[in-house]
C-alpha cells in the first residue's frame, strides 16, 4: 500500500471516528482508561507507546493549526457535537511606551533581582538606601517529564 493511500484512508477513518455525542469530558476519560488498560495489561512496554502517543500530538496539533488558518468561521457553527465560533482579535496596551511606567517596571526588576539574591544568601541583605531586604517564602512547582523527538 503507498503511503499516499494509507493517510487518504487514514484521513477517512478521522472524519468519521468520534460522532456528535462524544463529548469532551468522554474524550478526556477515554485517553485516560486507554492508559490505564494499557498499564494493567502489560503486554506492551508503556514508554514505547508513549512515544507514539508524543508524535500523534504532534500531528494532530499541527493539523488543528492548519485547519484555523485554512478554514474562515463567520457565525457560530455547531458540527458533530462541536461548537465553533470566532472571537476577533483586540488591542494591547503598550505600556513600555510610557517613561513613567518603564521607571517603575525597570525598579521592579531590579527588586525582583534583589529578592532572589536574598532568597538564596544565609546572610542578611541591604538594599541601595540601607533597608533590610525581605526573605521572601517560595512555593514550589510540579515536577514534569518532557518529551522532545
Amino acid at each position: 500500500m503507498s503511503k499516499d493511500k494509507f493517510l487518504e484512508m487514514r484521513m477517512e477513518e478521522v472524519a468519521v471516528m468520534y460522532d456528535h455525542t462524544f463529548t469532551k469530558k468522554e474524550a478526556i476519560l477515554t485517553g485516560k482508561r486507554m492508559v490505564d488498560d494499557l498499564l494493567e495489561a502489560g503486554e506492551v512496554e508503556p514508554l514505547k507507546v508513549w512515544t507514539n502517543i508524543c508524535r500523534l500530538k504532534e500531528v494532530i496539533n499541527s493539523a488543528d493549526a492548519r485547519f484555523r488558518d485554512k478554514i474562515e468561521i463567520i457565525e457560530k457553527e455547531s458540527i458533530n457535537g462541536v461548537e465553533f465560533s470566532a472571537v476577533q482579535g483586540g488591542e494591547t496596551i503598550n505600556y513600555k511606551d510610557d517613561e513613567i511606567y518603564m521607571d517603575i517596571f525597570n525598579e521592579l526588576k531590579e527588586r525582583e533581582e534583589l529578592l532572589k539574591i536574598a532568597f538564596k544568601s544565609k546572610n542578611e541583605i541591604y538594599d541601595q538606601n540601607g533597608v533590610l531586604v525581605t526573605k521572601c517564602s517560595s512555593t514550589p512547582r510540579k515536577s514534569s517529564i518532557t518529551c522532545k523527538f
